[in-house]
């Protein structure tokens, strides 16, 4: 990722031993190791005491970490620590910048009488009310918070990825093996199940199969030697393995010599293990336990419900009678791990997660407020402007597309809007376009995509956003490979020549159609005229190269520039008029208009502060009394990478 998107330094803390062979403990190792990859300075740091209901070590413990760190560290909190220290989390929001990573809620823990689950709901309800927002392992997980009081709005999701071995491994069995070999991997508590798991075995014992159940057994004693009794009782111990916990060389090795895997988890806030088993191309049975319904409905992998040992048993019956079975779900779990993440991934995401709840330094909507006023001004003028033949062409268009798909994978256009801003080009495009839409809006201000979010939520289209900077270095990333339509509005005269090569040049390799409107053209007329008319237009046009956040931007030259690299890519491009014609309905925006020309004129020519002050005077005054009209030149753009332009 670009330096830009890396956060600075991240602060993780954990309860007890960082190193504990979970998947919650697993994943912030694995994301902080991914992170500092990227170029984050990123840290984790374990807590004393007891969680997750504390005990006054823990809050000692919290209190003192927290207290330590510099002024403004971002302080990533994982949930098990988060969720009985409200106190001590407000204590230090306000100097801190707090956020809160959710694996599973910890009300949603199985075993629970219904006073603890109602005291952890209210006390992670109240901790979850002082952050700046909330990360979480699952889609699932972040539906749960619902509960919580926390907005979507304030959650991101950052699924777990794997680790890829370096080198391709050698499936292999022990020579000793008698039948499919089946894996388990995970600490041994009531919520994994393993019992369930022994107890459908022990219906099986006709058939030739062995387990090895991995995970460590000191967590729960009791329940360790309840699922020990169970297989002793079932007389499996020589077919039921349990080997305890293993570092990552042991386990890679149980991979390569299992058959299957299997996961009889009660309830998982994502189950990291699925993604694992499925990276070593381990066909899988997994229950539907929390996030598991979504995070394991994958080819290769066969569900039955949670609790229903009956099913599990009927599953495992079918893998070990027919090979055949468990050979085609063994190529679909093949195909399967190609598509894994990675927790390059998973950095990628935190990190946007971060900068989604943080903010941007140094990005092109700096202030979020005026930015807002700015573009809810301008809003009615762009939609009056916008080429209408150019949208009527991209329709029929994408209607084509989308009738030229095969009627088994008629899914929605994927549309993607560069430089969302307050939404306004969504809500022109959205109704616009007669073929199901499915829209991705960019942009670095996230106080803009929250109120983007609000606004578009009136049209019936799914509509994701991201608070990402786009570079050239991450533009092939931040693209949908399936994306249809590239799009954005009042935007790319903003951006240097090697951001709008980037574009191009993603967009091209998508055979995507591009929608380009709005770009400042470099001429705007005012009536009645005015002596210093030319001097403001061409100081303005100056100002318009500066760095705007991305290199020296190229103005009016953009919309000239993108059709002759598209030109060169094979696309058919053409161009329009979008002028804004300003009347004294738009008494608003031409002010601010003004007043944002006089400002740029100023800083390219400082001596000429009193004569540009007086200009934008005169300008004011006329405007008032109702006998100034302004014209702005804009160009819309629009590139297809098949069929004719009319």
């Amino acid at each position: 990722m670009p330096e830009s998107d890396v956060p600075g330094v991240v602060e993780f803390l954990v309860p007890g031993d960082p190193e504990q062979n979970t998947g919650g403990y697993r994943y912030v190792r694995k994301l902080v190791e991914a992170l500092c990859k990227d170029g984050c300075t990123a840290r984790v740091s374990g807590l004393a005491g007891q969680f997750p209901r504390p005990d006054s070590v823990a809050c000692e413990a919290m209190d003192q970490k927290l207290a330590s760190l510099p002024a403004g560290t971002s302080v990533v909190l994982d949930g098990l620590a988060i969720g009985g220290l409200p106190e001590i989390v407000e204590k230090h929001s306000r100097r801190l910048t707090l956020f809160g990573l959710v694996h599973h809620p910890l009300a949603d823990e199985t075993g629970l009488s219904e006073a603890d689950r109602q005291w952890f709901l209210e006390s992670e309800k109240r901790a979850l009310g002082f952050v700046e927002g909330v990360i979480t392992t699952s889609q699932h997980t972040a539906a749960r918070l619902a509960d919580y009081d926390v907005l979507p709005e304030a959650i991101r999701v950052a699924e777990p990825g794997v680790a890829r071995a370096e080198t391709t491994r050698v499936r292999s069995k022990p020579a000793e093996s008698s039948g499919p070999q089946i894996l388990c991997v995970a600490h041994l508590s009531p919520r994994k199940a393993q019992h369930q798991l022994v107890e459908a075995l022990g219906k099986l014992k006709a058939l030739p199969w062995r387990c090895t159940l991995a995970g460590s057994d000191s967590r729960d004693p009791g329940y360790s030697h309840q699922v020990r009794r169970a297989v002793a009782a079932a007389g499996l111990e020589d077919r039921i393995v349990l080997v305890g916990e293993v570092d990552d060389s042991g386990l890679a090795d149980l991979y390569i010599q299992a058959d299957f895997f299997v996961m009889p988890s009660l309830y998982e806030g994502y189950g990291m293990v699925i993604d694992e088993a499925l990276a070593e191309a381990l066909p899988i049975i997994s229950s539907d336990g929390g996030a598991l319904a979504q995070t394991s409905a994958r080819p290769g992998v066969v569900q039955y419900c949670a609790g229903d040992i009956r099913a599990l048993e009927a599953r495992l019956r079918n893998w070990l009678e027919d090979p055949y079975q468990l050979e085609h779900a063994r190529k679909l779990a093949a195909r399967e791990s190609r598509r894994v993440r990675s927790w390059a991934d998973t950095a990628r995401d935190f990190s946007e997660a971060l900068a989604y709840f943080s903010g941007f330094p140094g990005n092109l909507h700096q202030h979020s407020e005026f930015e807002s006023e700015w573009l809810a001004a301008r809003e009615p003028a762009d939609h009056r402007a916008r080429s209408i033949e150019l949208t009527a062409e991209l329709n029929r268009w994408l209607l084509d597309r989308y009738e030229s798909l095969p009627s088994e994978i008629h899914c929605p256009m994927q549309i993607v809007d560069i430089g969302t801003g307050r939404g306004s080009n969504a809500l022109f495009l959205a109704p616009a376009l007669q073929v199901p839409q499915a829209w991705l809006a960019l942009d670095q201000d996230a106080a803009l995509l929250r109120e983007a979010r609000q606004r578009v939520n009136v049209l019936d289209v799914p509509f994701e956003t991201r608070a990402v900077q786009l570079s050239p270095e991450n533009m092939e990333q931040h693209l949908p490979p399936e994306v249809s339509l590239v799009t954005a509005s009042a935007l790319i005269d903003l951006v240097s020549d090697t951001w709008l090569k980037a574009l191009s040049q993603a967009a091209a390799s998508r055979n995507s159609a591009i929608l380009i409107a709005l770009s400042y053209a470099g001429h705007f007329e005012l009536s009645p005229g005015h002596p210093d008319d030319e001097l403001i237009r061409t100081l303005v046009n100056q100002h318009q190269h500066g760095d705007k956040g991305t290199g020296a931007a190229l103005g009016p030259e953009a919309p000239i520039m993108l059709k002759r690299l598209l030109d060169a890519d094979g696309y058919q491009v053409k161009l329009a008029e979008s002028p804004w014609t300003l009347g004294s309905e738009d008494q608003a925006l031409a002010r601010m208009l003004m007043q944002g020309w006089t400002e740029a004129a100023i800083e390219q020519s400082p001596g000429d502060r009193d004569r540009l002050n007086l200009w934008l005077e005169t300008r004011n005054h006329q405007l008032s009394e109702g006998s100034l009209n302004v014209v702005v030149r804009h160009l819309d753009l629009l590139a297809l990478p098949t069929g004719e332009l009319a």
